[in-house]
């Protein structure tokens, strides 16, 4: 919900009217870097977030980058002011004059029209942080350029503020993408080719007209780097191919087809368990929200069952489930936590029912990442982008089952609430 209040996040003052400023500063109105582009980029990631904490992030950035649109707007506006009734002004720019009356409008300094293809939403969460920061910096440097061309000083007081807050943003996406404590080229979930991933084509041969020579620095040597002729001379002089792909066969060193059979099968079972166990947790729920989880994991783990299945067939083995005793420990805990929160008021039943269906979601996560990881060491592609969906799924659940434990939380507190305002 949106609450517009008439007053600026900062006081706008134009002692001397420039229209030919006025169209630049529409670059950061309606242009590729500008105001309106962060305020929708961040809002709509936000939306999509799954992640409470970090939606919560984009919302406020988002909130806070609209309100710059209208400062920049507001900004624009006073410069344009003499196009309004000036012949001469008018001429700086006749499509803001003839085609705008002389005001803002959601073009950028050149006349081009804005267009949500400016907004970067892949709705993976790490990779959208990092294209934040990249827009705050790309943002600061507009900003930069537009304070060395302005010569009115109330006009440079408000491009030092909004240039300073895209610093702040950007600490702000970059703290958050830390705290998501993912490495910096853990990108998506399937790995890439282990080898190739090291390998650096020296593409740029020779010297250049200007004395331009091939280099070497921390981008390609040292550190694991494989400094690799380029493909192309590589075919030219006739020698095999050193780029390493993944057709290259594999290895099962030390036994690791076992092992992720293994792994499977022990998932299978727990899987299965799952399946008798949720119907029990979805009727020991007393929150409705926390009722329809339920109900939707069971969906969800009885295709996660289906995908197991799918493994083994292309692995060629047998769907045969081994007793997983971590999963019948995690269950009997269940079953204790359900039996003992007949006693308990609702919110603190279902947050003890929680607690438990959290312990179960973890166990899983690290089942799925373990057997996920087997398969991508091996090379069964299809395998890991099986296992990849139900990884995925059981991290969403997880978060879900966060976002329930929250508003729990909030109804718990309001008798104590209640009972101090009397």
């Amino acid at each position: 919900m949106y609450h517009h209040v008439k007053k600026l996040m900062f006081t706008v003052r134009v002692d001397e009217p420039d229209p030919r400023f006025g169209n630049m500063l529409l670059e950061q109105f309606g242009g590729a870097n500008g105001e309106l582009a962060a305020a929708m980029q961040y809002s709509i990631q936000g939306l999509n977030c799954e992640d409470p904490d970090r939606k919560d992030l984009l919302m406020d950035i988002g909130t806070e980058e609209l309100s710059h649109l209208e400062v920049v707007g507001t900004l624009a506006r006073m410069h344009l002011k003499p196009t309004k009734f000036d012949r001469q002004a008018a001429e700086a720019d006749p499509l803001i004059a003839i085609a705008g009356g002389g005001g803002v409008n959601l073009f950028n300094s050149q006349g081009n029209p804005w267009t949500a293809d400016y907004l970067k939403i892949t709705g993976e969460l790490d990779v959208d942080l990092r294209n934040n920061i990249a827009a705050e910096a790309r943002a600061k440097i507009v900003y930069e350029r537009l304070i060395n061309f302005c010569d009115d000083a109330g006009t440079k007081d408000a491009l030092q503020f909004l240039m300073t807050r895209e610093i702040t943003h950007m600490k702000a996406f970059a703290l958050a993408l830390e705290s998501m404590g993912k490495s910096a080229f853990s990108i998506g979930r399937i790995a890439p080719t282990p080898g190739l991933v090291d390998q650096f084509f020296n593409d740029s041969t020779g010297t250049g007209e200007h004395g331009e020579i091939d280099t070497r620095g921390p981008w390609n040597e040292g550190n694991g780097w494989v400094f690799t002729d380029s493909p192309a001379i590589q075919a030219e002089a006739g020698a095999p191919s050193a780029i390493v792909t993944e057709s290259s066969p594999s290895v099962d060193a030390n036994g690791l087809s076992e092992l992720l059979v293994d792994e499977l099968r022990d998932i299978l079972h727990a899987e299965k368990q799952l399946t008798k166990a949720l119907p029990k947790m979805a009727e020991a729920a007393r929150f409705d929200q926390l009722r329809e989880l339920f109900e939707q994991h069971l969906v969800e783990t009885e295709n996660q069952v289906e995908r197991i299945n799918e493994c083994f067939e292309l692995l060629g083995k047998t769907a045969r489930a081994k007793p997983c005793k971590g999963m019948m420990g995690l269950v009997e805990e269940g079953d204790e936590v359900m039996a003992e929160g007949e006693e308990k008021e609702d919110p603190a039943a279902d947050l003890a029912l929680i607690g438990a269906a959290q312990r179960v979601e973890h166990y899983e996560i690290s089942a799925y990442t373990t057997a996920k990881n087997l398969a991508q060491q091996l090379r069964h592609s299809a395998i890991v982008a099986l296992l990849s969906k139900s990884l995925a799924e059981e991290e969403n659940s997880d978060q879900l089952l966060n976002q329930v434990a929250r508003s729990l939380m909030s109804v718990a507190k309001m008798p104590a609430a209640i009972e101090q305002a009397e």
